[in-house]
């Protein structure tokens, strides 16, 4: 009874909590389910499917630059410019994954080829004026306009990013169960003996990635407009690829709630350390990697499997 309770009465202070938190609680609980939405995308790919990629910032920038081009060039609504970008991304998406696993690229092979093409996308950015080149390019601010994705206040970014962020899990969960879930979980063991059992790899693999990369990408928008400003660096840079792929690997690779809890250890621990190291170069990023490296060395399959394996000897005595 206490366990089914635990994740409802969660759900409810998520709803009902944020208006009474002083803003910067409130900012760091965005960035928190920002992450974690950002961790379930690439657990989609990376979890359930074992297909590691480094590069997933290609997607999120390109989610990113097409609704902010066509709110300012064309007068789009970010709403609509969100699935645009979401379509261009698992578009490209699926090239780059055809590219990658039609030749048979895997492990750290398919990892470097999506980092390259991250940073491929990066430099055309760089180097591009009709995209704002490296200077970026700014959101007008235009006070609260909801149909155009922009509030005057943290609150309504926070329900957004929330919403996104269960949707994400729902999405998950469904997959999880679903013939693709299981396919891509038999790939992740053993590629070459579930084609022999009959699995279509390439298809599947393809359909998780444009899955993941459609996914990503809308977190891409939602950057956008959260912080009225993106440049190459910021969208395209190996920072957004890494803080997707984190908290899956430390909440738990392959489960459903697994990047949102590790996004909900990381993140704070982040902002702790940032805080009470301010000043001292650098310092901050070496005491969160330490924790990082001890994470993963005692909790190999992540915080999820460790409560999972806590529960199991409860489960065996009863």
């Amino acid at each position: 009874m206490a366990a089914r309770l635990a994740p409802l009465l969660a759900a409810a202070a998520l709803v009902a909590l944020p208006p009474l938190m002083p803003k910067y609680a409130l900012e760091v609980l965005i960035s928190i389910l920002f992450f974690g939405y950002l961790g379930a995308c690439w657990n989609i790919l990376g979890g359930y499917g074992g297909q590691f990629s480094f590069g997933h910032a290609a997607f999120f920038g390109l989610g990113a630059y097409t609704s902010t081009l066509l709110f300012l060039h064309w007068g789009v609504s970010p709403w609509i410019g969100m699935l645009a970008g979401g379509l261009l991304a698992a578009g490209f998406g699926l090239f780059a994954g055809y590219l990658s696993f039609r030749y048979g690229l895997r492990g750290p092979y398919f990892s470097l080829v999506t980092l390259a093409f991250a940073e491929m996308l990066r430099v055309v950015a760089v180097n591009w004026k009709a995209v704002g080149s490296s200077l970026g390019l700014v959101v007008p601010n235009r006070g609260s306009a909801p149909a155009l994705f922009l509030f005057a206040e943290k609150l309504p970014y926070y329900y957004v990013i929330l919403t996104m962020a269960v949707g994400a899990l729902v999405i998950t969960r469904a997959m999880e169960r679903s013939r693709m879930g299981y396919a891509l979980a038999a790939i992740r063991e053993n590629e070459d003996a579930a084609e022999a059992a009959g699995v279509d790899a390439l298809s599947t693999k393809l359909s998780a990635m444009a899955l993941s990369s459609f996914l990503t990408a809308l977190g891409g928008t939602f950057y956008a407009q959260y912080f009225s400003y993106i440049d190459p660096s910021l969208t395209f840079g190996p920072a957004i690829s890494i803080g997707g792929l984190l908290p899956a690997i430390v909440g738990g690779a392959g489960t459903v709630t697994g990047p949102l809890l590790g996004s909900f250890v990381l993140t704070p621990i982040s902002e702790l350390t940032r805080a009470a190291l301010r000043g001292r170069a650098g310092a901050d990023i070496m005491l969160y990697g330490l924790v990082l490296i001890l994470v993963i060395s005692f909790l190999p399959n992540g915080l999820v499997g460790w409560i999972r394996a806590r529960r199991a000897p409860a489960g065996g005595r009863r």
